[in-house]
């Protein structure tokens, strides 16, 4: 990850359980707990608008955060889990994980396609279908990447884009072993039916 780890500030939250969790929200502000790191859970809050303005700016789960408490010690932490209002859509509790710098974790980083105009297949009209947006890999908690690139310059109609075909960031792998497919060129749909024809007059000739 580029550049400073930024800070996520919160306040130490007094009591536990739902009352003071529905008191928190009455007051404004997203109560959640800090795990993890040998330590014992830490009840926090966070105004819910400093909160809802950062996961809109979106890599909430994917960024290292510099959390901070009043009257405690810096730590590095991870959200692991965003629990959200089923009807409103609107954060209402958050989990987060205290990390090392050399900690390893499990994180979906967000895929980036470029020189969409110099792959082929799109020129002909073809369709560029993401099969994964994202691709979990395993990171160092104190390097994450912000995407993974993926170059469609020369790519043609029927091509598929797998992982292994991807520049990952360095210290960075998949966490699944096999060789999966990030995303296809499909033939425009005019080819397709052209295709299928022939298809269909080659098997009557069998």
């Amino acid at each position: 990850m580029a550049g400073e780890i930024p800070d996520l500030e919160a306040l130490e939250r007094t009591g536990t359980g739902k009352g003071a969790a529905r008191q928190a929200r009455r007051n404004g502000m997203v109560p959640g707990v800090v795990f993890g790191g040998d330590e014992d859970p830490i009840a926090i809050q966070i105004p819910f608008n400093v909160l809802l303005k950062k996961l809109k700016a979106g890599k909430f789960k994917s960024t290292l955060w510099n959390l901070k408490i009043e009257g405690r010690e810096d730590v590095r932490v991870i959200c692991r889990d965003v629990q959200r209002d089923v009807v409103k859509d609107l954060p209402t509790h958050l989990d987060l994980m205290r990390l090392r710098r050399t900690s390893k974790i499990n994180l979906h980083i967000p895929v980036e396609f470029i020189n969409e105009e110099e792959a082929p297949g799109i020129k002909k009209g073809g369709v560029l279908t993401v099969v994964r947006p994202d691709v979990e890999l395993v990171v160092t908690a104190g390097d994450i990447p912000e995407k993974i690139v993926v170059d469609l310059a020369g790519k043609d109609v029927h091509d598929s884009i797998t992982i292994s075909g991807v520049d990952l960031p360095a210290g960075a792998k998949p966490t699944i072993d096999r060789d999966f497919v990030i995303a296809t060129i499909s033939a425009p749909s005019g080819l397709r039916s052209a295709e299928n024809e022939e298809e269909a007059e080659g098997g009557a000739e069998e």
